[in-house]
């Protein structure tokens, strides 16, 4: 398929990525771009590359082939810890805070390393780190330690240490696993929120609900390939999709065949 592309200069473009891991193909030339401000989901069954293709953007993993430009800047073989500097952030499927840190120093890790960090106090940072807490929902939680959260407040302090960089683009990488109902809709109202103040967001997903409820466009992995993109109802009716999640009895709609 060729690549997602956008009307508008992209915030992030990932060109013909593959990422091997021996002999398996994790990405096959994915190709996709993300306009500013923009929300975009990134869904598939599991296995199809979407937590790699988020490493990749990230500098976590460096790509066999492709280049990933973040603001006309390929970012392929920019040092990891340089990336969040760039105003590119990320959170991590299994969430692993410093856990004998307090909450309130978890985040202004992130203040201290993000875009602004080089030029940050001590006592800057950890008033950005307040400002993110109070934002994310945290604030009460401020002086406990991170190991003493539940599990949806661990993941909502994983946006904030993220969010605590002061990114432009931010990847989410199943921030709502686990969740219960109103707690994924807490987090869905703090996503849009983020995005209101400017943030292009690239959520992945496997809560159907918040996915289709904060997207204006998806796009679909499967076995390391894109096979769909568009709008969020458009991409649930594609044979295709259908096909990759239930198989190819579904996707003529006669699941009784």
């Amino acid at each position: 398929m060729s690549a997602v592309a956008v009307a508008a200069e992209p915030a992030l473009s990932a060109r013909d990525i593959v990422v091997r891991f021996g002999g398996l193909v994790a990405l096959d030339g994915v190709s996709l771009e993300v306009a500013p401000r923009e929300i975009l989901g990134l869904i598939g069954p599991n296995g199809a590359g979407k937590t790699t293709l988020l490493s990749v953007m990230s500098g976590t993993i460096r790509p066999n082939a492709g280049s990933v430009l973040v603001g006309g800047r390929d970012l392929t073989h920019v040092p990891t810890y340089e990336i969040p500097r760039l105003g590119l952030a990320r959170t991590f499927q299994v969430v692993k805070p410093f856990a004998n840190l307090t909450v309130r120093e978890n985040a202004a890790v992130g203040a201290l390393f993000g875009r602004h960090g080089m030029r940050r106090s001590f006592s800057a940072a950890f008033a950005a780190a307040d400002a993110v807490l109070e934002r994310c929902g945290l604030a009460a939680h401020a002086d406990r330690f991170a190991s003493d959260l539940t599990l949806a407040d661990r993941k909502r302090l994983e946006i904030a240490k993220a969010l605590a960089t002061d990114p432009e683009i931010l990847l989410l990488d199943e921030v709502m696993a686990g969740l219960t109902p109103t707690e994924v809709d807490q987090a869905m109202h703090l996503l849009r929120s983020v995005n209101a103040g400017g943030v292009t967001l690239i959520v992945v997903e496997h809560v159907m609900q918040a996915i289709m409820g904060v997207s204006q466009r998806v796009v679909v992995l499967h076995q390391g390939k894109l096979i769909a993109h568009g709008s969020p109802a458009d991409v649930v009716a594609n044979p295709l999709v259908i096909e990759a999640y239930l198989g190819k009895r579904y996707a003529g709609g006669s699941p009784d065949a």
